[in-house]
């Protein structure tokens, strides 16, 4: 760590115990500067990894931007409108965004969000102010990630990323973007919300996310990067989903600490996509999820699946009800096998299954219910 990183947390946690012990209000005023300077500080520690990303080209299908949430609620605060969607030559890569360093010899990773046009050039501008070509290699659309290759460089500079155990809500959290056209990055400061959301894929923070910064990092209070901001959204699994929440104060980042085997994947120009059973629930005598149909050609079908079964486990995990059974397929990706516990009238059987891609038609979530392990209304979580 650089040394003027150790005097970060130390300015925090003075204006910390400050707030906490109720005498903010007669702080003097050289005090509370410290905050400021300390985000300040935390971003020029990340600030060398950040790069600007700009793309040409490409048509935009409106197809992929996310469906509006179905039910009353249009918008994350529940208001009447009903989100505006991307349409025609879409507004993804219409301006500059922000990616960040991974490897010194010219990965990027950012997010999906400026490739929905799929644009057949992209160029990207490091932080001493060279500017080069790059190649998008591989995506990940369970956490609408993406993976970008610079050539002939190296050497570039990769910023400390913080171990997902060491995760706390209510820590400070600093969104950094350099997507708004200014020379310097521009910064919007939280905490950090909640951990294990979006199927335990993201955390959830309060600083304001938006286009221009989605592909940055989320940063502590240190400069560690916590995670990169993306467009989840806890109601739609779409690639534009969470566009609908920018600057609403709920945002999502992917933590990248343990993410080597998805960046392998992505290196070597893999898609990997969202997992898909197969079935349309029905109701169920006792525990466990009814099959009303099986869908053709499904992963559920091929396995042998049949109407009138009952889920009563995924991988040894006993499935309460419907929403229950779609956070255990959601944490899972397109390619992986699951086991499920099968009742089929008084007989109970094991059926291995290899999980499709694509979205299955299960009841969309309550709103934050996709937390994953550990996290509330996840497997592992409250109901």
């Amino acid at each position: 760590m650089r040394p003027r990183a150790c005097v970060i947390p130390a300015l925090a946690a003075i204006l910390l115990g400050l707030m906490t012990s109720g005498l903010a209000a007669a702080v003097p005023e050289s005090v509370r500067t410290l905050t400021p300077k300390a985000f300040r500080a935390a971003v020029e520690e990340v600030a060398p990894s950040i790069v600007r990303i700009e793309t040409y080209g490409g048509v935009f299908d409106p197809s992929a931007a996310a469906p509006a949430p179905r039910g009353p609620a249009r918008g994350p605060r529940g208001g009447g409108r009903r989100p505006r969607r991307i349409r025609a030559i879409g507004r993804p890569g219409e301006g500059p965004t922000t990616g960040l360093v991974v490897s010194p010899d010219g990965l990027i990773a950012t997010s999906t969000f400026e490739f929905l046009k799929a644009p057949p050039i992209i160029t990207v501008a490091l932080a001493d102010g060279s500017r080069h070509v790059a190649r998008l290699l591989g995506r990940d659309e369970t956490r609408q990630l993406c993976l970008l290759k610079v050539d002939g460089v190296s050497d570039l500079p990769v910023p400390e990323f913080v171990p997902r155990d060491r995760l706390r809500v209510g820590q400070w959290a600093i969104a950094v973007g350099v997507g708004y056209g200014a020379e310097q990055p521009a910064l919007s400061a939280g905490i950090v919300s909640a951990v294990h959301r979006i199927f335990g894929r993201a955390v959830q923070t309060d600083a304001n996310l938006s286009p221009a910064n989605y592909g940055g990092p989320l940063v502590d209070i240190e400069g560690r990067v916590i995670g990169l901001c993306v467009p989840l959204s806890p109601r739609s699994s779409g690639p534009a989903g969470g566009v609908q929440w920018y600057d609403s104060g709920i945002g999502f980042a992917v933590p990248l600490a343990g993410l080597d085997p998805i960046m392998k994947q992505m290196e070597a120009g893999e898609t990997i996509r969202p997992a898909r059973l197969g079935v349309q629930p029905g109701p169920a005598q006792g525990k466990g999820v009814g099959i009303r149909k099986v869908v053709d050609d499904t992963a559920a079908a091929k396995a042998g699946l049949k109407k009138g079964d009952v889920i009563a486990a995924v991988d040894g995990d006993a499935v309460r009800d419907v929403m229950h059974l779609r956070l255990f397929i959601g944490r899972h990706v397109a390619g992986d096998t699951v086991t499920l516990a099968i009742r089929r009238g008084e007989e109970m059987m094991d059926v291995e299954v290899t999980l499709g891609a694509g979205a299955d038609s299960l009841p969309e979530p309550r709103a934050f219910d996709l937390g994953g392990p550990g996290g509330r209304g996840g497997p592992g979580g409250s109901p």
